[in-house]
């Protein structure tokens, strides 16, 4: 999770670092997403990133894309051992075996819980009764690392299947895809996220 608080701008600072850091805190940190495809793609890459920075993920994400076959669960769930063995020589993407393996088992487990809940997104937003919660911390350093809502979650997504997915990780993809908003109160995105 970014740890500065904020630009001159007032943008939480985090997302200063880069063009690629900026747009993704503009366009998509905070945003409520209900898209099941977008949802897959940042459970992916907040598991990918585990040990690495965030900007190294961004930076790595069109990569994943492309050696994931656009991160279609359906795909993603079907491959083999020669599928492994091509990702982990893929310069793209982050080529740790168990992150690879890891993302297959997701893709898994998410199937059987779009099976079970007709959406994936049904199942995330069930967990907040489709309310996005806004903090409106003063500064970043005020957000905890992992909530009761990410322990909680977590504690499931481990009984449904899914690896990567420990608290911490899941309390980044809940900001990431809009079920928690953290933007600090002098931020343009505070309280704004659009749906998508």
């Amino acid at each position: 999770m970014p740890t500065a608080d904020r630009s001159s701008s007032g943008r939480c600072s985090w997302a200063e670092s880069s063009d690629a850091m900026r747009a993704y805190h503009d366009d998509e940190w905070g945003v409520p997403s209900h898209d099941d495809l977008h949802l897959f793609e940042m459970l992916i890459l907040e598991g990918a990133q585990a040990g690495l920075s965030w900007s190294t993920i961004l930076n790595k994400r069109d990569g994943y894309r492309h050696a994931f076959d656009g991160l279609d669960p359906v795909r993603v769930a079907q491959y083999d051992e020669a599928k492994v063995a091509s990702l982990l020589v893929d310069p793209g993407i982050v080529r740790n075996r168990l992150k690879v393996r890891g993302a297959i088992k997701n893709a898994q487990a998410f199937l059987r819980a779009q099976s079970e809940f007709g959406k994936f997104a049904d199942y995330v937003w069930s967990w907040v009764d489709e309310d996005p919660i806004v903090n409106r911390p003063t500064t970043l350093s005020e957000l905890p690392a992992h909530t009761e809502l990410s322990d909680r979650i977590s504690k499931d997504l481990k009984r449904r299947g899914f690896t990567f997915v420990g608290t911490t990780i899941i309390y980044s993809f809940l900001q990431s895809v809009g079920v928690v908003d953290d933007h600090v109160v002098t931020c343009p995105r505070s309280g704004a996220a659009r749906k998508r």
